[in-house]
């Protein structure tokens, strides 16, 4: 490493961090957020945008500075000089990464953490998936329905079965996705935080009609205005999956 201008280059590295952040940090990747993980989430995602241009920053700037160090003076046909290795770029190269992932893990963990604790008043919702179409049961209230309605400002637990192959649950603006597992129940925890009509997409691909496996999806503004829905809806027939089946069969579309 002799000959080589270190604090020049660590601040070309720091300053191209900054401009790539920045420019990488304008767009609005996720859209408007409605739920209470929403914006964990999406600090979560901009901690990892600024990581990845530090990562991004790093690799650009020493292979620039490479390419013009070390390149080839024109007519020179030689043979490179024979080049042991550096232990000290060696261990850096190898500590620099193995830091950055272990602090988005801790990172990403706390924030799972965080969105996932269960509100001892959750509402639970049995969510229903099969080629091409959603479903879903209110066994508390013991009705079903082709749309998903839930009150604002309360922690939703949704139970995802899948009667066929798998499919995945996803409200953008609740940023939350979670995959529909034939045999298994997988679990998301959601509280919305916007009265507003939205739209629950199959984000898997699930077959040929993948692209129209969608819901209408209503957050109604109060727990009174949910339970004067639900008290119009069609109750859960007998031959419907029970609760936490994780087997369920196959309904008629």
């Amino acid at each position: 490493m002799r000959g080589v201008p270190i604090p020049k280059l660590i601040a070309a590295v720091i300053v191209l961090t900054v401009i790539t952040s920045v420019i990488m940090l304008i767009p609005n990747w996720d859209g408007e957020q409605a739920s209470t993980a929403a914006s964990k989430i999406d600090t979560l995602l901009d901690v990892m945008i600024v990581l990845s241009s530090f990562v991004f920053s790093i690799v650009m700037v020493m292979l620039v500075y490479a390419v013009w160090k070390w390149r080839a003076k024109p007519g020179d046909e030689s043979d490179g000089a024979p080049i042991h290795g550096n232990t000290k770029l060696e261990i850096a190269w190898t500590v620099i990464p193995t830091v950055i992932v272990l602090f988005g893990a801790i990172y990403s963990w706390v924030t799972l953490s965080d969105i996932e604790a269960h509100d001892p008043d959750r509402m639970v919702v049995d969510v229903y998936g099969q080629q091409y179409e959603w479903h879903f049961n209110y066994p508390t209230q013991g009705v079903t329905s082709r749309e998903l309605h839930v009150p604002v400002d309360r922690q939703i637990e949704f139970r995802m079965h899948s009667l066929d192959v798998i499919h995945s649950f996803w409200v953008p603006e609740w940023r939350i996705k979670k995959d529909n597992v034939p045999g298994i129940t997988t679990r998301a925890y959601i509280t919305p935080t916007k009265a507003e009509d939205l739209t629950l997409v199959c984000t898997e691909l699930c077959g040929f009609g993948h692209s129209t496996m969608r819901a209408p999806v209503v957050v109604e503004k109060s727990q009174a205005d949910f339970d004067k829905w639900a008290a119009a809806q069609q109750p859960i027939p007998d031959s419907e999956p029970k609760p936490g089946e994780t087997t369920p069969t196959r309904l008629k579309q």
